[in-house]
């Protein structure tokens, strides 16, 4: 059984989450608390396996409660997040400091709205339960070292995917590649709130510019395009140029923007020979297929290793598949996309 602590200072979400967790046959609810200080006690007493922890509480808000717990104690956190534009930056932030994923709490209709997302909310404390959660360390890591006069292919294409522990190691590849880099297509599993604050605090950090894409914009070198929460996002010719297409299209993987439909379009557009794709952490098998079909026609493949992974499901799915040429630890993907690039 997954042990759960639940931390949140509202009765009733502490009542819906018990009823979600308790509901399923795996897991079970150790204890609820209604403030960090109280829910420290609880953890050195119950030892629970998955916290849920709510950002905005009394006494002492989420941030800083995992900010500590992450330096002391790292163990799988489960944040109960506002869906709100206002929400997204702490969230994200929540999730750079280690949270495992985030469920959005409804502002609304809570009752029905959280039945909704029961089996959502069981789902992500079941992937927290097996993530490789890693000690936070503030450090960045310095870009990889290029050439001032390195030229990269022209018409040169790199297409990333990822899922649950993807944001930050999308950082981590992102941030590390040069401003006259070739473009980037990036499909990750966030929701529509979200995937705008995650362009904006990508582009803060990198030396490539970041856009949450819309439809067709032109793609261009130098520049990273981030699926919007919602939409697939798919590569299209236009009159001589890549644009990004955006699609409102039933889910694929139960995801939409799913990374396999983003695979797919730069196969059909006869655009796999001039691209580089890496899959990264994430839950479920979104993107293997995809990866397949672009190693078939001729692109570079490259799947995320075990070691590295939050989540170790989308990748190691790519694997069983054939369809990643290599494996990569996080660390080396940069320096990799780089290699590929060179002219």
């Amino acid at each position: 059984m997954i042990r759960v602590l639940i931390i949140d200072d509202s009765a009733l979400i502490q009542s819906l989450l018990k009823e979600i967790i308790t509901d399923a046959h795996d897991m079970e609810v150790v204890g609820c608390a209604s403030d960090p200080y109280q829910a420290r006690e609880m953890i050195k007493q119950l030892n629970p396996d998955v916290l849920t922890l709510d950002i905005e509480m009394p006494k002492m808000d989420g941030i800083s409660f995992l900010k500590n717990l992450m330096r002391l104690r790292p163990m799988p956190v489960v944040m109960i997040s506002t869906l709100t534009q206002q929400g997204a930056p702490i969230t994200l932030e929540a999730l750079e400091l280690g949270a495992v994923d985030f469920v959005a709490k409804p502002t609304n209709n809570v009752r029905a709205q959280m039945q909704a997302y029961a089996g959502s909310v069981q789902q992500k404390v079941r992937t927290a339960a097996k993530a490789n959660i890693r000690r936070h360390s503030s450090k960045t890591l310095a870009p990889v070292t290029v050439q001032k006069d390195q030229q990269f292919k022209l018409n040169h294409l790199v297409a990333i995917g990822a899922s649950t522990g993807g944001t930050e190691a999308i950082k981590e590849v992102i941030t590390r590649l040069p401003e006259n880099f070739p473009a980037v297509v990036i499909t990750q599993h966030i929701p529509p709130v979200f995937s705008q604050s995650f362009a904006i605090r990508m582009n803060n950090v990198c030396a490539m510019q970041v856009h949450e894409a819309s439809d067709e914009q032109v793609i261009k070198a130098g520049n990273i395009y981030i699926a919007p929460g919602g939409e697939h996002l798919m590569v299209q010719r236009k009159g001589g140029k890549l644009v990004c297409r955006l699609s409102s299209s039933e889910p694929v993987n139960r995801h939409r923007p799913a990374v396999d439909v983003m695979f797919s379009s730069i196969v059909e557009q006869q655009l796999a020979k001039h691209t580089c794709a890496l899959l990264l952490t994430g839950m479920g098998a979104d993107g293997a297929k995809g990866l397949l079909q672009l190693k078939q026609a001729g692109a570079v493949t490259a799947a995320q290793d075990q070691a590295s992974s939050v989540v170790w499901g989308m990748p190691k799915a790519a694997i069983e598949l054939g369809a990643a040429q290599v494996t990569l630890s996080l660390a080396k993907s940069p320096q990799w996309l780089i290699e590929q690039a060179k002219k």
